[in-house]
Formats: C-alpha cells, structure tokens, sequence
C-alpha cells in the first residue's frame, strides 16, 4: 500500500448535473482542491456508469433500447482473440497500455483529460489525484449477453470485463501518477448492495472476492491506492477484510450497519487503511436542504466516538480519514450540487482545523 494520510481531506464521488466539463473541473478545484478527481457528466449518455467503460469489450452492442454482449456477432471469437493477446501483451510482454483498447477516451471520458490539461498547468499540485471506474460485480451483474443473462454466470465473459477494468484502473493510475503524487482509484460498487439476496442467490463470497481483488491487484501494481465505494448497504467484510486501502461508504446513512464490524474496523484501522465518510447527504433534496456543514460535524464525532470506544484514537480516525458526499451528485440539481460540494469542503476544514 502507498502510504497516505487522509487527514480529513474532502474528496468527491464522481458525477456532477452539468454539461460543461469546464465548469464542472473548476468546481471541483474549488471544493476539494487537496484531491481533485475526472468528472463524469451524466448529461452525456456515453457518460453514464453502465456505459463509459465498455469500450474495448469484445461483442458489445449499443442501440436505443439497449446495452448488451452479443457472443453470437460473426466476428465474436475473432475480436476475443484480439482481446486476450493484447491483454496477454501488455501483462506479460511488458507492452504499454496507451493506444490498447484499454486506455479511456475523449468520446467517453472526456472529464479525465480535462483534468489531465488542467494539471499541467496548475501552479501547485495537490496531495493526490482521484479517478474511478465502475465495479466488477456492477458492471458484470448489471450487463447482459444477447440472451439477456448477466455477464457474472458467464464465466468467459466475466472475465473479459474484470480484466477491462482492471487494465483501465491501471492506465488511470499511470497518467495520474506523472507528477509524482499518490494516484487513487475507486470502484463504485452500487451492485455489492444486491450480495446475498434472492436476486444474487448462486453468487458466493469467493466470487465477489476474486474479481475485486483482480482490480485491486492492477491498481496497487500500478503503485496507486484502491478505494471501493458503495452508496447504500452490504457486507462490508467484502470490503474491510480485502486488500482495498480504502472503504467509502454512506457515512449519512448506514454509519450503524457498518460499526457493527468492530473487529474487522479495528484490524482496518491498525493496517493503517483509510475510511472515506460519506457524511453529506446525496439521496434527499429534504435531508441535502436541511443539513449545514455545522449539524454534519457534529454527526461525524458523534460517529467517531463510537469507533473510539472499540479503542481506535481520535488522532488515528482523523489522520486514516477522507470526507465525502455520501454518493455522486449527478442526479441532483444544480443548486443542490453546489450545496453538497460546499457543505463537503466546510465539514472538512472544520474537522481538520
């Protein structure tokens, strides 16, 4: 693990409710100027979770009514060939990733090379840069073939989409990392919420373990750190008992779920791990109009104490934590947005002054 203090720096999620990656850059250099990250702006369509890291997947077929893999495409077999040698070139050859189907691009990710343009010209760095990809258990549970059977039962293809994102985690973390600051990544997992109900029934613990761990494994070979991020709850021993540097979480609402893990918050804490509070509310307009920065500080010490009473010190949870909204913003409105960017900025000048 690359050794890094979160110190109660603010850090975002990921998506904002504009169209101008401009102004979308400029904003988050003026919440969170300690950790920007790449914006992804829901406004565009190829911008959205389920899509932007398709590219580079063998079979995939988009129209208007659909995403999907069709294995049946006449040249299936042929692209899939392509995939692994290229795949095989790269992590075994000692070949670059830049100009691979791997590599993210202006068409879909647009929000990365504005940060990129802005970094070459920054008058100073920040502490750390942050990109994200969407999980693999989202990604392959969410994504169907042309029989509309989610790509984890197919184990070919789940591993194709594993071995997409873990090689796209690893580009990230290379680009970032050219100014010599720590480069993290995180998973956004909305779909480790389903684990271990009905709808994902014959998906064991070793499954979601291994494809988590392949990505993770990338990141850290990279020298980045890995964060997961879910939004809602889970089994957090997915998370806390895996090799992840960081866990971000719903701090705002599901805090008790997750301080119910006390042996593993504990080992999580002695590794010297980092716990990313997701402490500004992103799910209710009422809750978002409600809150001020003041009323969340005072729910995260409230939060704090009680980790301190499993014998983890006030000083180690501040310097092992970042401060975040509690899931992306971008389907909020503007004005909400702002909000959260700005109450997310405030709690953490608070906690660290």
């Amino acid at each position: 693990m690359v050794q890094f203090k979160g110190n109660a720096l603010a850090v975002l999620i990921g998506s904002l409710p504009i169209a101008d990656h401009d102004r979308a850059i400029r904003m988050v250099f003026k919440s969170t100027p300690e950790i920007p990250l790449w914006v992804q702006l829901p406004a565009y369509p190829e911008e959205g979770m389920m899509v932007q890291f398709l590219p580079g997947i063998p079979g995939v077929v988009q129209n208007q009514d659909r995403v999907f893999i069709d294995t049946s495409k006449s040249t299936f077999e042929d692209d899939l060939l392509k995939f692994y040698e290229n795949y095989l070139a790269i992590t075994e050859g000692g070949s670059p990733l830049d100009g691979t189907r791997f590599v993210l691009t202006q068409e879909t990710a647009r929000g990365f090379f504005t940060l990129l343009d802005v970094m070459r010209s920054a008058p100073r760095f920040p502490v750390a840069l942050k990109g994200q990809i969407t999980g693999p258990m989202t990604l392959a549970t969410g994504l169907t073939d042309q029989h509309r059977r989610a790509l984890f039962y197919d184990d070919r293809l789940l591993d194709v989409v594993v071995k997409t994102l873990a090689m796209k985690a690893r580009w990230q973390v290379e680009k970032l990392s050219q100014w010599g600051i720590p480069a993290m990544i995180f998973m956004d997992e909305p779909g480790l919420a389903g684990f271990g109900t009905s709808a994902f029934i014959s998906i064991s613990r070793e499954d979601v373990s291994r494809v988590l761990s392949e990505v993770i494994d990338a990141i850290h070979q990279a020298g980045g750190l890995a964060g997961v991020h879910v939004c809602a709850n889970t089994d957090w021993s997915l998370i806390l008992d895996s090799a992840a540097d960081i866990l971000s979480f719903d701090a705002y609402g599901f805090f008790d779920r997750l301080a119910l893990y006390e042996a593993s918050l504990k080992t999580f804490f002695d590794q010297g791990r980092i716990l990313a509070w997701g402490i500004v509310p992103t799910s209710s307009s009422q809750d978002i109009a409600r809150e001020t920065a003041s009323s969340l500080v005072a729910k995260w010490e409230s939060q704090a104490g009680r980790l301190e009473t499993l014998g983890i010190e006030r000083t180690k949870i501040l310097a092992q934590s970042l401060i975040t909204p509690s899931c992306g913003t971008g389907s909020l409105t503007s004005d909400e947005a702002i909000k959260v960017l700005e109450m997310t900025r405030e709690v953490s000048q608070t906690l660290r002054s």
